[in-house]
């Protein structure tokens, strides 16, 4: 049967609409999809970890990126730029916004009606985020990590493992307002193990030399580092200097002790990413952000780095040892 020229391309035409259609359906569904705003107060290769934790919470409640929702990342070199970018996501009228650390202030400065879910925050009470933890009112909900509670926990893990320690390093951040809540809330249990705090204000890397400068005119015999956005986003260059000023030290985050630290002990942030997708999942699904309550952390890691400690002459208790998560050789 012979062929026109004009049922030839009629036919190149329905091929190719046909072999079309499900690609601009999908780009429609996508298009249409929800769009979350996630709002990090670190470096993309700082957070890759967490935010990939968020992502596998929401493929595991079936909303997978690129398909039927959408993520907008946000990432500040600086605190500076976090109500910019917090203002850029309100802009972009997201359904939601995912916040941690000092990212939850600017997005709730930023709007009163998008949800918010903190995926990582320090006490949002004493923060003033949340009216309450069971019941946080407004547009304010999410995870917290009880960060001030667990200072003086952090301590006596620090004496536990300097027996002779009296006399502790605190490097904090002036300008955080989570890392000056951790300070005063260090105060009353230090006293109470017998301890004296030296404080290192920190407001930026370029005070990193002089802080442990500090530290060693003041013949201190450890190191309590603040949670901090300011010193998260510098955990090897941190854990370097405490090496080098042979001062056993501590922090909130097991990246610090993978980059070369002591000894770390606060709650699983990738786990509190992970559930920070239960949040989302909800809020998307019709629930008010004001009527969830705000989860504390079910999971906390203690880990030690044996080799920085061979490095410091550090002999780890074994009551230690037998307590860690993990131990890094």
């Amino acid at each position: 049967m012979k062929t026109t020229r004009r049922s030839f391309i009629r036919r190149v035409a329905i091929c190719f609409a046909l072999a079309v259609a499900p690609l601009l359906a999908k780009a429609q569904q996508v298009a249409t999809a929800p769009r979350i705003g996630v709002l990090s107060p670190f470096a993309p290769s700082d957070a890759a970890r967490w935010h990939e934790a968020f992502r596998q919470g929401l493929r595991e409640l079936g909303w997978i990126e690129g398909k039927n929702i959408r993520i907008e990342y946000r990432y500040a070199e600086g605190p500076a730029d976090l109500p910019a970018l917090a203002a850029e996501l309100v802009r972009l009228k997201v359904d939601v916004i995912v916040t941690s650390a000092t990212g939850t202030l600017p997005a709730k400065e930023a709007t009163r009606t998008i949800p918010i879910v903190m995926a990582s925050n320090a006490d949002p009470v004493v923060m003033g985020m949340v009216g309450s933890l069971a019941r946080p009112g407004g547009n304010v909900t999410g995870l917290s990590q009880i960060s001030s509670e667990l200072a003086g926990k952090r301590l006596e893990l620090l004496k536990e493992m300097v027996p002779n320690l009296f006399r502790v390093a605190v490097m904090w951040n002036p300008g955080g307002r989570g890392s000056t809540v951790n300070w005063q809330e260090m105060q009353p249990p230090a006293r109470s193990l017998g301890l004296e705090l030296h404080p290192l204000e920190t407001r930026n890397p370029s005070d990193f030399d002089r802080a442990f400068a500090d530290a060693s005119r003041a013949h201190v015999g450890g190191l309590a580092i603040m949670p901090s956005p300011l010193f998260a986003g510098n955990l090897r260059r941190l854990a370097d200097l405490a090496i080098k000023s042979r001062l056993p030290a501590i922090f909130n985050l097991r990246e610090f002790v993978e980059a070369g630290g002591l000894v770390a002990y606060g709650p699983n942030r990738t786990d509190e990413f992970r559930r920070a997708a239960t949040y989302v999942d909800k809020i998307l699904k019709g629930a008010r952000p004001g009527d969830l309550p705000v989860e504390q952390p079910t999971k906390f890691e203690l880990v030690i780095n044996l080799k920085t400690a061979k490095a410091l002459g550090v002999t780890v208790p074994q009551s230690l040892l037998s307590r860690a998560d993990e131990l890094i050789q």
